[in-house]
């Protein structure tokens, strides 16, 4: 999976991407003026909950991931898509 094939828009003059898991989670990947690692060119990832806010309590993260390359961004989307429903 390459995130930056996923549904995109633009976002505090930078860009965000939409992701959707078949078991309800999803991600907000972002890169903008005040992101986590916009400055280095990196990526910021918000696990999005069944409810459609951000998630807090997954075994992947109790906050939101900065500073991701690329890579990262795409193997923490395989994580998410793994959590349990």
């Amino acid at each position: 999976m390459n995130f930056k094939e996923l549904k995109s828009n633009p976002l505090n003059g930078g860009i965000q991407y939409h992701f959707k898991a078949e078991n309800g989670y999803g991600a907000s990947i972002v890169q903008h003026s005040f992101s986590y690692g916009n400055r280095e060119g990196l990526w910021e990832l918000a696990v999005i909950g069944k409810d459609g806010s951000i998630c807090y309590d997954t075994p992947i993260t109790d906050d939101v991931l900065g500073y991701l390359s690329e890579e990262e961004v795409n193997k923490t989307l395989l994580e998410i898509e793994n959590l349990p429903e």
